[in-house]
């Protein structure tokens, strides 16, 4: 029982509460009084409410690498970039190859720029992320990110590639910041994932041995620390690579964005146990074998779960053996966990004596007891002195609390993988049904969205449709991935070498550019219509196995839209638009869904009013329309139709007259809509 607190409430302790849900980083330990004491870390706050960075000299305790307040910054920084929508690689939620229907994004583009770019758009709207970012093992990849480039520096090297078409680089143990490379490019991007979260979200992320320390630290102070839920251990399968310890598993780290809500919500997860069908199956057959001789078939099933491999799930469930008419049980224990149990008189089916009264009373009251006895749930010995067990059947325990540790070939995925792309084109991919055991158990639910910003082959988008049929749940994905270069003649090794000449050759055959994104869109298309495929009739008929692509791009606003005070008067005559001449309405309307905040995912139709194009977004949320000279007829189509949002190109108006009547239009008809122009 807790004690009354007798005193007002500590603003202070409420205050350093509020600014470590806001910056868990800025929170830290001092010692006062001799006594150690959770404190504001004021320069750490003060870097992140600035936009240069900051010096300080106080000792504390901290985790802390060369460059990190320039993370800091980068991960606050500004950009002006945009995403263009690729409607020719895109794919309609049927499986449409060029449509653009679908709910699932995939965006091409270095995933810090994507990420500040989709932060107004899907703050708190992210159920799930899961990502696989580089191990940081030598022989990886580590994002080249140069946090005080000119506009022309910053389109050279984030709009994908550098002058020879790489936009990463190998960061090797020679290097001398080798683990701050990557604290560096992990940390920015880790804090803006985190404002993506909703309150009962949570990331999960793969890691190996050789930053599985620095990413809990780092974690730690992004997430916060009590927001940690759980540490998996994937055991994948034996590795013959090393000469001491054969490490055959690898780490996926859990963090809640907010562990309070999920308690004070009392949000539970729980699985499907792995290996039921396996068990059911056999069952069947025994049934089929053996029909009602139940001993003969609880031998059966107790040989067959003896015969079985390690490491198979169904083997997990090896207690399981006994058999009657109502299925497959174990012998459970009766009593009342930790003593303190009702004990009452139960007599013996066959000796008709009182049997013997477990130590720490019975399970439950004698009621119900009574219950259990009829409906056969009760297991007596031969005789009163033995205590009885309870039947606990599989089918009413179909599910659990997920384990912290599993296990699960790590080469099967690949196999699956190359089958599905006809060839070994890519190395390492994540496991698709581990994916899915994520997706499934952490109660991702209809409309939530899972976000993997370093999606490589594009595992994820798999996971998350086998997901859906399985669950019957209709959940969208968000996918980003920089399109390295694929370059046989780059690779470390011969292996590499032919799974980089597989992939080329795949590309080839679809007339696709050379790099890591055409291969994650290719799985997708690819393992959607497998699954559609394979489902057959028991494939949700609004089952979306589409994808819009979208792709990372400088602004389409010329300079002057940003610093009209660096254009001089004479460049004014050659800037009739401040939209560059290359960029298309749908170009524009994209920009404007992101300024907005409107899911880039929303019903985008495309209407004629008076003439002109226009673009009605989230059915009526936003109508936008970028066609020049236009006219009162269109203004007021638009204005009846009532949107909460009007977005027009600047000085696009047929005449004068258009102009000076625009706001008169619409305060005649429909005075709550906001009007905006680019």
């Amino acid at each position: 029982m807790d004690k009354l607190k007798m005193h007002s409430l500590d603003g202070v302790k409420q205050n350093i509460e509020k600014i470590g849900k806001l910056f868990p980083n800025a929170i830290t330990e001092v010692m006062r009084g001799g006594k150690v004491e959770h404190a504001i870390d004021f320069d750490v706050l003060r870097q992140e409410l600035s936009d240069e960075i900051v010096e300080g000299r106080e000792e504390r305790y901290q985790f802390t690498w060369p460059d990190k307040k320039k993370a800091m910054l980068a991960a606050n920084a500004p950009i002006t970039a945009t995403l263009r929508p690729v409607k020719a690689d895109s794919v309609g939620r049927d499986g449409t190859s060029g449509g653009f229907d679908s709910e699932n994004l995939y965006i091409e583009g270095d995933n810090l720029e994507v990420l500040k770019l989709l932060q107004e758009t899907y703050l708190g709207k992210v159920k799930m992320i899961y990502i696989d970012p580089p191990y940081n093992t030598g022989n990886d990849f580590v994002y080249e990110d140069d946090f005080a480039q000119s506009t022309d520096e910053y389109m050279e090297n984030s709009g994908q590639y550098d002058e020879e078409g790489n936009r990463m680089v190998t960061n090797t143990e020679n290097n001398g910041r080798f683990h701050t490379d990557w604290l560096n490019m992990m940390y920015p991007r880790l804090k803006l994932a985190k404002d993506l979260l909703s309150e009962d979200g949570v990331i999960f992320i793969s890691i190996d041995e050789n930053e599985i320390n620095t990413l809990k630290s780092i974690c730690d102070e992004v997430f916060g620390a009590s927001n940690f839920v759980a540490e998996l251990i994937w055991s994948a399968g034996r590795k013959n690579d090393s000469k001491y310890i054969s490490v055959s598993h690898e780490y996926i780290l859990a963090y809640f964005r907010d562990a309070q809500f999920i308690h004070d919500n009392k949000i539970v997860w729980r699985e499907k146990k792995q290996g039921l069908e396996d068990i059911y199956a056999k069952y069947e057959a025994l049934k089929k074998e053996y029909g009602d001789d139940y001993k003969v078939m609880e031998k059966e099933l107790k040989a067959w779960y003896k015969g079985m491999p390690d490491g198979h799930p169904a083997k997990d469930h090896s207690h399981y053996s006994r058999i009657d008419a109502q299925g497959i049980f174990f012998a459970d224990n009766i009593s009342w966990p930790g003593g303190g149990g009702p004990k009452y008189d139960i007599l013996h089916p066959v000796t008709h004596k009182p049997v013997k009264i477990p130590s720490r009373g019975w399970l439950t009251n004698e009621k119900t007891m009574q219950e259990w006895i009829a409906q056969g749930r009760v297991e007596f010995g031969a005789d009163e002195n033995g205590v009885p067990t309870l039947k606990s059947y599989l089918k009413d325990r179909e599910s659990s609390v997920p384990y912290s540790v599993f296990y699960k070939d790590g080469r099967a995925s690949s196999k699956r993988l190359a089958t599905l792309m006809g060839d070994k084109v890519f190395e390492n991919p994540k496991d698709e049904e581990v994916i899915q055991r994520l997706i499934e158990f952490c109660g991702t639910d209809d409309g939530d969205i899972v976000m993997d910003f370093f999606s490589g082959s594009a595992t994820t988008s798999h996971a998350l449709f086998l997901a859906n049929v399985d669950q019957n749940v209709k959940r969208k994905f968000i996918l980003v991935q920089v399109p390295e270069i694929i370059d046989p003649q780059k690779t470390g090794s011969e292996k590499s070498k032919k799974v980089a000449q597989n992939a080329v050759k795949l590309l080839n055959s679809i007339n696709a550019p050379h790099n890591i994104c055409e291969i994650g869109k290719e799985r997708i298309r690819r393992a959607g219509r497998k699954i559609k495929e394979e489902a057959g009739l028991a494939v949700p008929a609004d089952l979306d196995i589409g994808f819009r692509c979208l792709r990372l791009s400088e602004s389409n606003m010329e300079n002057v839209y940003y610093a009209p005070e660096d254009t001089k008067q004479e460049d004014l005559f050659h800037l009739v638009d401040n939209v560059k001449p290359d960029r298309t309405p749908e170009d524009l309307l994209f920009q404007v869904m992101l300024d907005l905040g409107v899911l880039l995912s929303s019903s985008i139709e495309v209407k004629e009013m008076a003439g002109k194009k226009v673009f009605n977004v989230a059915e009526g949320f936003l109508l936008a329309c970028f066609d020049h000279d236009v006219t009162e007829e269109t203004v007021k189509a638009i204005a009846q139709r009532k949107p909460c949002y009007a977005v027009f190109r600047d000085s696009s108006m047929d005449s004068d007259s258009v102009a000076a009547n625009f706001e008169q239009i619409f305060e005649t008809y429909s005075p709550d809509t906001i009007r905006k122009v680019l």
